[in-house]
């Protein structure tokens, strides 16, 4: 019986430079706005600290040492049969300050070595150019507020183009890039996507970012295919679906509209090229004026993306507030959103509510409305994993979760949805973005470090990891 996935399916895994790489300092790289991270224990999350402050403990810094064991861990890719790797480059190794004039080439032959690693191996490299890791300097300046981010953000991207042309044939272009526009802490006011201690962290403010962010996303896209017209770039947004809690027309009205503003405008804009009109209904009701340079609507309209990618985790449900008190739902939190819990769903030990046909829901939406090829470039569940005395780690849990939605991914398929890759979160375990903790463990590889850096470092094969061999070895017929 032939698979439901095609044979050039891309069967993968992810990461991020800033959550992996360590080595902060190492050959020539500049500061980014991750690396003034300090993890708080009292508070629970990580806090800026401006500068790098003596006493303090920065996850960044270190991290899993990635960088230094590429080897390793590209070793342990092939093993698993990875088909591709879903990465991102730390635009500080390349232009350590943002707006220097001319690359540190250290930084660019490092990834070219990395590349050559992956294709050698038979994995194709997925490439994020910014993970919420943009220069510690620009942040300084005003971050995506201020234009001059477009110029130093296009210079960069071409400058990878034309270094990795025939290396890499997938880019995307910033990471959940609708995330610029939610108000949470270090999300925006504190400079993982757009700046560094603004203190007005108005919605006027994250509009105008993400709308810079558009322009030089699109720049790049036109770039990329007068350079290398043989690869194709991507958007990547986190999918925040809210259902409805209930049948009453008002919390229809308003899940329709959360899931427009939430994650459907950021990919409306970058697939069909305009802004769309519930869009300018929002920004006419909340008073938000968006500046515009005189071709910044055309460049939008002509830079627009090959294929959709995203981030899936959770659902949440939305309802008035005069619906959710009368029944009695409490909220939960979730990746980057938070909602009322859904009395239909287990949730994990974070509170991220478990919804696989959700998944089918949203592939199915986002086919529908674009018509692009999707790659699902984030998906896993967070536990804490234990390193049992012979160095095995049973994480039925996660390998549960990742059946199911491979399962719906299947149907998903079966539904007509366009699937050209699956790369779910992640290749091994990382430090979180929010709390710099590595607890919270998502890998197929198991990365023998604490909260604070300590342990060996020593990788290890979870049953997770010869179980997705096994998914890949069979094309996704086999998930037992």
């Amino acid at each position: 019986m032939s698979s439901i996935f095609s044979d050039n399916f891309l069967w993968g895994a992810s990461s991020a430079a800033n959550q992996c790489e360590g080595a902060y300092q190492a050959d020539g790289k500049g500061l980014s706005v991750a690396d003034i991270l300090a993890s708080d224990p009292e508070k629970g999350f990580r806090i800026e600290t401006k500068t790098i402050e003596e006493g303090r403990f920065y996850a960044s810094h270190k991290a899993v040492d990635a960088y230094n064991r590429i080897d390793e861990d590209i070793s342990l890719m092939k093993e698993m049969g990875l088909k591709a790797y879903r990465m991102s480059i730390a635009w500080t190794r390349i232009f350590p300050n943002g707006d220097d004039e001319t690359p540190n080439e250290a930084g660019l032959k490092y990834y070219e070595a990395l590349f050559k690693k992956l294709k050698s191996n038979g994995i194709e490299p997925v490439v994020t150019l910014s993970h919420y890791e943009p220069p510690l300097k620009m942040a300084s300046e005003g971050g995506w507020s201020n234009r001059k981010m477009i110029e130093c953000f296009t210079r960069y991207a071409k400058t990878v183009f034309e270094r990795y042309k025939g290396l890499v044939r997938y880019y995307l272009t910033f990471n959940e890039i609708n995330c610029m526009q939610v108000p949470f802490g270090i999300m925006t006011a504190g400079g993982i996507c757009m700046g560094f201690h603004d203190p007005e962290n108005t919605e006027q403010l994250r509009f105008q970012c993400l709308h810079h962010q558009f322009v030089a996303s699109a720049k790049a896209v036109m770039l990329l295919h007068e350079i290398d017209p043989a690869a194709k770039v991507g958007c990547m947004i986190a999918s925040m679906l809210q259902y409805a809690l209930t049948a009453s027309p008002d919390d229809q009205l308003l899940s329709m509209q959360h899931n427009q503003m939430s994650y459907l405008f950021a990919s409306d804009v970058m697939i069909r090229g305009s802004y769309p009109g519930y869009a300018k209904r929002y920004f006419r009701d909340h008073g938000i004026d968006i500046v515009k340079d005189t071709d910044d609507d055309l460049i939008i309209s002509q830079g627009c993306v090959d294929f959709y990618s995203c981030s899936y985790y959770m659902t949440n449900c939305i309802a008035t507030k005069a619906t959710a008190e009368s029944i009695g739902i409490k909220e939960t939190r979730g990746n980057l959103i938070s909602g009322l819990a859904n009395p239909y769903l287990t949730a994990s030990e974070w509170g991220w509510q478990i919804d696989p046909k959700g998944f089918r829901i949203l592939l199915n939406q986002v086919y529908d409305r674009y018509q692009k090829p999707v790659m699902i470039v984030e998906n896993g569940l967070g536990a804490r994993d234990t390193l049992e005395k012979d160095n095995s780690i049973h994480d039925n849990y996660r390998i549960d979760y990742l059946k199911a939605h491979i399962e719906a991914m299947k149907e998903a398929i079966l539904d007509g949805v366009e699937i050209i890759g699956y790369l779910p979160w992640s290749a091994m375990d990382l430090i979180a973005l929010s709390t710099g903790n590595i607890e919270k463990r998502y890998g197929f590889i198991y990365v023998d470090l604490d909260n604070f850096g300590n342990g060996t470092g020593n990788r290890f094969r979870k049953d997770s990891f010869y179980w997705y061999k096994n998914v890949i070895n069979t094309n996704g017929q086999n998930l037992e």
